[in-house]
């Protein structure tokens, strides 16, 4: 008896695209006017900085409850979310004309994004396990194309209009057609495709070695998923730290560093992010077919990135190692979240999302602070030897990865919630 696949349709394989590409758009929006909603809400930069951390607050418990939401309700749920964000930037315009108000906005932009974050990215492992193509790279390195577009052209219509609530409304008019776009194409996709999923991971384990064989013994070292799953968001921590420190921070080395003009050292933040956004669908397929070898090469790459730029005696070497450090780790978190979550059934993946995401955006929030720290001690260049110490660390830990080796099977994950 042979099992059918029908081949996922077109609009159900763009949706992640959709997805990201709004989630690109609002963040590009955001970065741009950071200095108009300061100025809106009339606060010094120590009670802006405060009220910034309300992103964090707002974004790890709604990651970690949205990946249940997302297992019960359906992908859809990742539209309808992403919508959610644009209107919450609306209200966050209209809202900080008080600190309060400034507080409050930014809680719900937060909670907001962390929600769709963990939805979008579901979404698209979703679709990679159901096409078998790199959705996942693919799909963060139009999120970074957005980031850099949409942060241009938010700055070219602050400066015309020089009002936050015109720049958000217009955000949350692409970000919401987006999500409406991405409701549309996975309404009629089915939650749960198990058929799929037997015969994907048949085809996946002998192709590629991704697990354990089928007549290994159930007691030789098989750890538990919801482990590996912990340890696949402490090795993104790692990336994510790194990479969230080379684009807080370039523009500040190029300042301090080389004397910069600040139009010449916005530059540097400008270029990250498109060679992050070319270095992952260059590298898409590759993320897909040879993970840990990926891993490994962008390690590398980033270290080597961070060692250059510490040690740069000149702008241009300086931004070249900046290159450097976004070819490497661009690659980092969507390597670790297409291979964490190719083995896990559907019914599960929501849930597998938030543990890793989770995890991993601790080290996003950390990699700016832990920064910060060194570069007060050491000085801003000499820090992203730091940078460098990080992703040196994360080459030691891919090792670990073999867990997922004897984690034969993906277990559904219980209704516990997963401790992080």
């Amino acid at each position: 008896m042979s099992t059918t696949i029908t081949r996922p349709g077109r609009m159900f394989r763009a949706a992640p695209f959709l997805a990201f590409a709004g989630f690109g758009a609002f963040w590009g929006v955001w970065g741009a006017t950071l200095p108009l909603l300061r100025a809106q809400a009339g606060v010094s930069d120590a009670q802006f900085g405060i009220a910034l951390l309300l992103v964090a607050a707002g974004a790890l418990p709604a990651m970690l409850l949205t990946g249940r939401l997302v297992d019960t309700l359906g992908l859809r749920v990742a539209g309808v979310l992403l919508a959610l964000l644009g209107v919450m930037g609306v209200v966050l315009s209209f809202a900080s004309v008080s600190y309060a108000g400034l507080c409050a906005g930014i809680l719900a932009v937060g909670a907001s994004s962390g929600a769709a974050d963990v939805a979008i990215n579901t979404l698209s492992a979703t679709v990679e396990k159901r096409t078998g193509r790199p959705v996942v790279t693919r799909s963060h390195a139009m999120f970074s194309a957005m980031v850099a577009v949409s942060s241009l052209g938010a700055g070219a219509l602050s400066a015309m209009t020089d009002s936050l609530p015109v720049a958000f409304t217009a955000a949350a008019v692409v970000v919401v057609a987006l999500g409406l776009a991405a409701v549309a194409a996975t309404r009629s996709a089915p939650a749960h495709d198990a058929a799929h999923d037997a015969a994907h991971d048949a085809a996946h384990d002998a192709a590629h070695d991704a697990v354990a064989p089928e007549d290994a013994p159930a007691h030789s070292g098989r750890v538990s998923w919801r482990i590996a799953l912990l340890v696949i968001g402490a090795i993104g921590a790692l990336a994510f730290a790194s990479e969230n420190a080379f684009q807080t921070w370039a523009a500040v080395l190029l300042t301090d560093a080389f004397t910069a003009s600040p139009a010449l050292a916005a530059v540097a933040p400008a270029v990250f992010a498109t060679t992050s956004a070319l270095a992952r669908l260059s590298a898409a397929t590759t993320t897909l077919r040879r993970p840990i070898a990926t891993l490994v090469v962008a390690g590398v790459i980033a270290t080597t990135g961070g060692v250059l730029t510490a040690y740069a005696s000149t702008l241009p070497l300086a931004l070249m190692g900046i290159i450097a450090a976004a070819v490497g780790t661009s690659a980092l978190f969507p390597t670790l979240l297409s291979y964490g979550l190719r083995p896990v059934p559907d019914e599960s993946r929501g849930r597998a999302t938030s543990t890793i995401s989770t995890v991993a955006y601790l080290g996003y929030l950390a990699g700016p602070a832990y920064f910060g720290l060194l570069a007060d001690d050491i000085g801003v260049q000499k820090a992203f030897l730091g940078i460098a110490a990080l992703t040196a660390v994360l080459l030691a830990t891919i090792p670990a990865l073999s867990a997922l080796k004897r984690a034969r099977a993906a277990p559904s994950l219980d209704e516990t919630p997963i401790p992080t």
